[in-house]
């Protein structure tokens, strides 16, 4: 992971929040424009998915969709809220705001494609037991992460997670015997299409992520040669936002299918 002030400490900037203490510090120049923003581009990228969020919450409510999922609309909000204070302040305490709930909201999905049988509510126990298990791997992974800081720790868990999504779906889908014989091949077809397209746009926006990790010294190189606001085209990380925002909203379409 690439932290900018080994690679450039000449050119980092320190804001109001005082020293960086998150565990990571991204290829960004830090406190460029504002002493109160610390990544301008890696802050403000989270308006796109916080606003594709609310659009995915304002049509859950239209077409009467159950409550859950709304409210897993409103969980990813909640992580484009938490990365924006996060890349604003660079402090461990906003880190844990916007990383945090990645993995609940992610593992909320999980839940999610769980509801494949009538009767899914408080009253059901099989619901119930789902609830009890996730609260407890939620409670378990915040106290982990706590006393072991290791982004690597909690990115592993969150792909982990993005694999069990991907994984729930195509059981559904293909091998459970009470759902897959029901749904039509075409609407299959539909469901898998779109959740494909939340996963390639994942991957490609991790890929993007890591070609800024790799090559931060060269690129910003390129971002001072090119110059500001154009040299904002060229921070990977906030596009790892928009992709993975834009991602993440295919793939609640699809569970939402599903």
């Amino acid at each position: 992971m690439m932290n900018l002030t080994a690679v450039a400490p000449w050119l980092v900037k320190q804001g109001v929040y005082g020293p960086v203490t998150a565990t990571l510090d991204w290829c960004e120049l830090n406190h460029q424009f504002s002493p109160y923003i610390a990544e301008m581009a890696n802050s403000f990228s989270n308006l796109f998915t916080i606003g594709l969020a609310l659009i995915g919450y304002r049509e859950s409510l239209k077409e009467n969709l159950p409550r859950r999922y709304g409210l897993g609309y409103l969980g990813v909000a909640l992580v484009g809220i938490g990365s924006f204070f996060f890349h604003a302040t660079l402090l461990f305490e906003a880190q844990l705001a916007d990383e945090l709930p990645m993995i609940y909201v992610g593992s909320m999905s999980v839940g999610l494609l769980l509801d494949n049988k009538p009767g899914f509510s408080l009253n059901n126990a099989r619901t119930i037991f789902v609830i009890l298990g996730l609260l407890l791997f939620n409670i378990g992974f915040t106290w982990s992460y706590i006393v072991n800081r290791n982004p690597v720790y909690h990115q592993v868990v969150f792909a982990l997670i993005i694999l069990a999504t991907a994984v729930r779906v195509t059981y559904i889908l293909r091998y459970c015997p009470w759902t897959a014989p029901n749904i039509p091949a075409k609407t299959k077809a539909t469901i898998g299409g779109i959740f494909s397209s939340g996963i390639g746009l994942f991957a490609f926006g991790f890929a993007i992520w890591n070609v800024d990790n790799v090559w931060c010294g060269k690129l910003l190189d390129w971002k001072i040669n090119v110059g500001w606001p154009l040299a904002f085209f060229l921070e990977g990380h906030s596009w790892w936002h928009v992709f993975t925002g834009l991602g993440t909203y295919y793939m609640f379409i699809g569970i939402q299918h599903v």
